[in-house]
């Protein structure tokens, strides 16, 4: 068994097991570099550093996860791939390879429980993708709900194995931030969001217009939506945060980071002004 005490090595360590599985050479030739969200490792790995686990058993937990997640947004962007049908195919067969790596992984443990539960993650995570991307989410608040599942639903499904559910909060409201500032980077930036595509089709539901040749005043009204969520989960997380079991330096400097990235657009409006 390896012994490593820091949050920070294991962290390194884990991390770099993952981009050993992820970043297969060939692959990488064809399709986009597989995003590994760091924040998710960390989380996951400060969540069992305090259950009687051994490091084996959280980089197998911590590896199973993040591969299964990895192959979700592997599958996410066949919908956006190029019309080259090599990318198109390696991209869903490098999602099925990455889903493979995980059921092995889980299943050399002949852990059936944990590959149950993060099974119900999958579903459920799949189910709210449709609704997003289709535009089935017939309200503002049925849309944020699809968003923060698909974040979140494999680690809450980890936390709630783990009898852990205190984090489940936390982990659902962080994840829901980053996701909704990452979405509004790309739209304030390159004018393009799933998200607030969606966004798009329930608010302004009789308009036809592309996303971004919507007025300067209706983009706004978008992006202040979007800040009032950001706003309520930012203030849900500083409220908990106290309450967690167990909260490391360097989760807790990531959770500072990520909070401080957002400035409202109201804010950015008259400073621009």
């Amino acid at each position: 068994m390896i012994s490593l005490q820091d949050i920070r090595d294991k962290f390194t360590e884990i991390k770099g097991q993952v981009e050993r599985r992820v970043f297969d050479p060939y692959l990488l030739k064809y399709i986009q570099t597989p995003l590994i969200d760091e924040d998710k490792i960390l989380i996951l790995i400060s969540i069992m550093d305090r259950l009687e686990l051994s490091y084996s058993e959280m980089e197998n937990y911590t590896l199973s996860t993040m591969l299964i997640q990895i192959a979700l947004d592997t599958h996410e962007h066949v919908t956006n791939s190029t019309d080259d049908e090599k990318k198109r195919q390696l991209t869903v067969l490098s999602g099925d390879y990455f889903s493979g790596l995980y059921y092995k992984l889980l299943a050399d443990s002949e852990d059936i429980l944990m590959i149950k539960a993060l099974s119900e993650g999958i579903k459920e995570i799949n189910e709210h993708k449709i609704l997003v991307y289709q535009h089935g989410c017939d309200g503002t608040e049925k849309l944020m709900t699809s968003i923060k599942v698909i974040e979140s639903s494999l680690l809450l499904k980890l936390s709630e194995y783990f009898k852990v559910d205190l984090w489940n909060d936390f982990i659902a409201n962080l994840l829901f931030v980053k996701r909704l500032l990452n979405e509004k980077s790309q739209f304030i930036q390159a004018g393009s969001s799933v998200l607030f595509e969606a966004l798009k089709k329930i608010i302004f539901s009789k308009n036809e217009y592309k996303l971004n040749d919507l007025s300067n005043e209706q983009q706004k009204h978008l992006l202040m939506i979007c800040d009032r969520y950001i706003e309520f989960s930012k203030q849900i997380i500083e409220k908990g945060i106290n309450q967690l079991p167990y909260l490391n330096e360097l989760l807790e400097k990531r959770i500072s980071l990520i909070l401080t990235q957002h400035q409202p657009i109201v804010k950015t409006f008259v400073e621009e002004g």
